[in-house]
């Protein structure tokens, strides 16, 4: 064995977002379920054809739990769920779903590898349009639908387990026509693979071949949670939210939760933590040190900005090896710093080169590395990234680049995988640092969490929420707001920013918007107050306003009597289809089929279609008028009421006050209502933002449209008139 070794500490992070949507308790996408499959259980399997390789994997909490709703709980997804059906009893949308989704995976390593898989792509388009979908399902068998269930779900499990299992590789091999008993089948064999995954780390950590680590329990940007003003120390020029966001101590609550789960899990409390993104300051490391946790890891772009001094030239070569390839201290916490350019290979650039070549070049690279440097101290070198997002990338979901890269790190004595706290406990905690710069491993700042304006939007709401749940256990104190809690700690996951702004996009950005909203609207549902109209406005700024068909184009003077007079008396007006403007969110099935809505120089006219008749409809049914800007109104009327009449209500430090009666409404075949723009607070060339809500009992049970707003600019005198140009 080599006297002087280069020591290597790889910590594979395995993270997903909180999908659980909280009205439902239905996960709202698949993918803990399908990484499950794929990354999870395979990344450590593998380990036990090289005992000498010594491997750390980072796990959040947050996805730890969901692992367990699957396993222990029957946990639901949508994608399972149409699944599960039977392709001849699919409806209509659930066939377009299929798709529009079921091709949700690297078309090159995943689905061509399965030649009828990719003749369906094939088949649909490989460029989507979604107005297309409908036209379409028509050209697909009952037996194409039940092929895409399959295959969607076969695609997602690892090639390992497809070739080692019988079931899995009958199924791969006989490539089209499955029946509907193999593809229940397929599904008990995910679930199989999942309830193997949390025992496999745990017996491979009690032989300590890895170490297991953790991170905050629902993926925070902790010191953004600690302080939001911290951010002008990497962006001094940022726009920061209006609202200063300073809560140390659910930052505390989040590690704490973080290591109560993962001991509750894995028998033992774990000694180091990535936090997530590597996001870190010295506020955050003395709330760790506090914890008792032994180490932290972050990028080498925080120790450069700490020491004040770069380390590498213009190529990327380093200039200061030595400075990097080592721990160090803070406040008793030992920290190592990643090699941002090996991770970044191994994460982004080696899926494109031949494994062998990639295996072989990492390893040459660290042997450089180690003879770079002299020998009299020992050197790790650390590299840290996602452990599973990248393999669908790699052909074989990077089986055979481990395969060579573990072989070749077994033979190679100048090159000892360690783990950190080995590491740590062999040769100390580093040296001590006397300061640690804010920032993430994404430019040293936390600019993709905060600073553009639906990031900057989503805080204010965040603030907004907790001050509510605040203001309500102070005035309740026996009150049990725990499951309250728990919706806003998900609310601060780091997930629903990083898809909010300009850096990123994805096909599902509209789930992650709502499923932020949703954890904030949960919070107002668990202490019985009524959830803030803005929440039901989407952050991502192109979904804000729903659009209508048809805009206004003139004045209109309906009568207001319940009934479709003539049909020209709306003719002027706008419209919005509910069905076509609901959103991910909305149920399938509405009280509501259409609305429209004009006015005249001085009044708002609004009419509402049942989808069936509001004879059928339940008794003491409430219809209300609503308005988040430029003030917030209310006009309310019980439908069954006699006489018919609404009332208008302002909301006045969080409270509704009267103001008075409104009595030119009507409901028979239909709702109309005329509302002077004074009654909304409106003036010339203002905005109205407005919904419409149904409630019984006190409970809403529909808000049209669910997503977004109307908005209605309030005319002019001169407003026909420049409709004519």
């Amino acid at each position: 064995m080599t006297d002087n070794p280069l020591y290597l500490a790889v910590v594979w992070h395995m993270h997903q977002p909180y999908y659980k949507d909280p009205m439902t308790d239905q996960y709202r996408l698949p993918w803990v379920r399908l990484h499950g499959t794929k990354d999870y259980l395979d990344m450590v399997e593998i380990l036990r054809e090289f005992p000498a390789i010594r491997q750390n994997f980072n796990l959040v909490p947050s996805l730890l739990e969901q692992l367990v709703d699957y396993t222990d709980n029957q946990a639901k997804d949508l994608y399972l769920e149409i699944s599960r059906k039977k392709a001849a009893d699919l409806l209509e949308d659930e066939k377009a779903f299929i798709l529009e989704n079921f091709f949700l995976a690297h078309w090159d390593n995943m689905i061509r590898p399965f030649p009828r898989y990719y003749e369906l792509l094939v088949k649909r388009g490989t460029h989507l349009i979604k107005s297309d979908l409908a036209r379409a399902v028509k050209y697909f068998t009952t037996g194409d639908f039940l092929d895409l269930q399959v295959f969607f779900n076969l695609c997602w499990i690892d090639p390992l387990f497809r070739s080692t299992d019988p079931f899995l590789k009958m199924l791969t091999e006989k490539g089209h026509g499955y029946t509907e008993e193999e593809k229940e089948l397929l599904l008990q064999a995910q679930l199989a693979i999942l309830k193997k995954i949390i025992p496999s780390y745990r017996d491979m950590a009690a032989t300590g071949q890895i170490e297991l680590s953790f991170t905050p329990f629902y993926h925070p940007i902790l010191p953004l949670l600690c302080d939001t003003e911290i951010a002008r120390v990497a962006m001094p020029g940022v726009r920061l939210p209006r609202q200063r966001f300073r809560h140390p101590e659910d930052a505390e609550k989040q590690i704490d939760m973080g290591l109560r789960y993962f001991e509750q899990v894995f028998d033992h409390r774990p000694a180091g933590m990535w936090p997530s993104e590597g996001s870190v300051s010295e506020e955050v490391l003395k709330i760790v040190s506090r914890q008792g946790l032994k180490w932290v890891a972050t990028d080498e772009g925080i120790l450069s900005n700490s020491l004040g001094r770069g380390f590498r030239d213009n190529s990327g070569r380093l200039t200061e090896p030595m400075l990097l390839y080592r721990p160090y201290c803070f406040d008793d916490v030992s920290i190592i710093f990643r090699d941002h350019q090996i991770s970044d290979l191994i994460g982004f650039v080696y899926s494109q080169w031949d494994p062998k070549s990639a295996a072989d070049d990492l390893i040459s690279r660290l042997l450089a590395i180690r003879h770079s440097m002299p020998s009299e101290r020992p050197h790790l070198v650390s590299i840290v990234l996602d452990g599973e997002n990248a393999w669908e990338h790699f052909k074989n979901d990077g089986r055979d680049f481990f395969l060579y890269l573990y072989e070749g790190l077994s033979k190679e004595e100048r090159i000892r995988t360690t783990t950190v706290s080995d590491f740590l406990t062999e040769h100390g905690k580093g040296d001590s640092l006397d300061r640690i710069h804010p920032g993430s491993w994404i430019n040293s700042n936390y600019g993709i969490w905060i600073g553009h304006e639906e990031d900057n939007l989503s805080w204010d709401y965040l603030q907004d929420t907790r001050d509510k749940l605040a203001e309500f256990e102070e005035h309740n104190p026996g009150a049990d707001t725990e499951k309250a809690w728990k919706s806003l700690y998900a609310a601060e996951g780091s997930d629903w920013n990083w898809w909010y702004g300009d850096e990123h996009t994805t096909e599902t950005q509209e789930d992650f918007d709502e499923l932020f909203r949703l954890n904030l609207m949960q919070v107002f549902k668990e202490i019985g107050k009524d959830v803030p109209a803005q929440l039901f406005v989407p952050v991502l700024r192109h979904d804000r306003e729903v659009l209508t068909p048809l805009m206004i184009r003139g004045f209109i003077q309906p009568k207001i009597d319940g009934i479709v007079t003539s049909y020209y008396e709306w003719y002027q007006g706008a419209q919005l289809d509910v069905k076509k403007s609901g959103g991910s969110m909305h149920k399938s099935e509405s009280l509501i089929s259409t609305i429209f809505f004009g006015f005249d120089r001085e009044t708002l006219f609004l009419r509402i279609d049942p989808k069936g008749s509001f004879d059928d409809l339940e008794e003491g049914l409430e219809f209300s008028v609503m308005t988040s800007s430029p003030a917030d109104i209310r006009i309310s009327c019980v439908l069954d009421q006699q006489p018919l009449k609404g009332t208008v209500y302002e909301k006045k430090e969080d409270v509704w006050v009267r103001r008075r009666e409104i009595p030119d409404m009507a409901v028979r075949d239909i709702f109309e209502i005329a509302i002077p723009f004074a009654d909304l607070k409106a003036v010339e060339k203002q905005d109205l933002q407005l919904f419409i809500s149904v409630r019984k009992d006190g409970e809403e049970i529909e808000r049209c449209p669910w997503r977004g707003h109307i908005c209605i600019t309030v005319p002019t005198a001169d407003f026909e008139a420049m409709m004519w140009y």
